[in-house]
């Protein structure tokens, strides 16, 4: 069940995080045949909270206001050495109760502070994923990804990526027709492709150049073609070891695990939208037979596509 949905809100905290949770489950789209929320904002205290942009959010309700829910969306604030054990303790409880707990960026600290971390992967923004892997060395840290869903732990990198961590829970406990109404709502893509990898700060090499956008807008729209990297880097009038490079600076990958990417996610359409056999979407995804896409997609979501395809299939 998803309907009881608190977001958490510290002293500093960041109002474009804490937005993405008001938006994607305080707006009312009832009328629009969406579910909706029982939505509220909880700090450690009730009364106003700054922010790090001057101004400050009135937040109605304190830790009790945890009781019960559904889902905590711990939102971004400062990073602290400390945070308010009242609160970690009603975050332990709503994960004890069955339900699940969410952080955008630097909310995975408040709950790796709340011990929720312990034993589980997790991401956060890519400049404080050393201090989070250094602060507790218990959790797996994945740091070029945009989430890691260790249900019932959900931890989301910095800023919009809060809006794919949600919008991917929406779809994995409502399904893919309300997760497709509430992005179309939102103007945003209800799968965004790549990591954060692509987002760290890296030199270009020398010698500039365009970028690889061209290329990868080709490759996204022919995912059934077989193409070499000595291939590729013919069509950008790049030697293969400076393509090579300048692909990992510009995606944070290599271009087979790119393409496999890219073919995955058609493979994820597919199967939500048609009815198309498994054989006939791993023929048109470029993997060549049903055995093929069922190891990728097994690799890179951890299910069948069968079972996707029951859990999010509308076709």
């Amino acid at each position: 069940m998803l309907k009881n949905v608190v977001a958490v809100v510290l002293e500093e905290v960041h109002p474009f995080e804490l937005g993405v949770a008001c938006e994607v489950f305080g707006l009312d789209r009832t009328a629009d045949g969406l579910p909706g929320y029982d939505f509220a904002l909880a700090g450690a205290r009730p009364g106003p909270h700054a922010t790090h942009s001057g101004f400050a959010v009135d937040v109605p309700y304190g830790p009790e206001r945890l009781a019960g829910a559904d889902l905590a969306v711990v939102t971004a604030s400062a990073i602290r050495p400390h945070y308010p054990e009242p609160l970690l303790e009603a975050l332990c409880a709503v994960v004890a109760d069955g339900g699940r707990v969410l952080s955008i960026c630097s909310g995975a600290f408040v709950l790796g502070a709340a011990g929720l971390l312990d034993g589980r992967r997790s991401t956060t923004h890519w400049r404080h994923s050393d201090e989070l892997a250094e602060r507790f060395p218990r959790t797996v840290v994945e740091p070029d990804v945009l989430y890691v869903d260790d249900d019932p732990v959900i931890t989301s990198a910095g800023t919009a990526a809060g809006i794919d961590a949600c919008l991917h829970l929406v779809r994995k406990a409502q399904g893919a027709e309300v997760a497709r109404g509430i992005a179309r709502r939102m103007v945003v893509a209800p799968h965004r492709e790549g990591g954060q990898a692509q987002f760290v700060n890296r030199p270009l090499p020398e010698g500039g150049g365009d970028s690889l956008a061209p290329l990868l807008d080709w490759m996204r729209h022919h995912p059934d073609q077989e193409t070499s990297v000595e291939q590729l880097a013919a069509r950008v009038h790049m030697s293969p070891r400076t393509f090579a490079r300048r692909f990992q600076q510009e995606t944070g990958t290599t271009p087979h695990r790119w393409l496999v990417g890219q073919r995955v996610l058609l493979a994820q359409r597919l199967l939500e939208s048609t009815t198309e056999s498994v054989d006939a979407i791993a023929e048109r995804c470029g993997f060549g037979s049903a055995a093929a896409l069922r190891h990728h997609f097994g690799r890179r979501l951890g299910t069948t596509p069968l079972a996707y395809r029951r859990c999010f299939g509308g076709g």
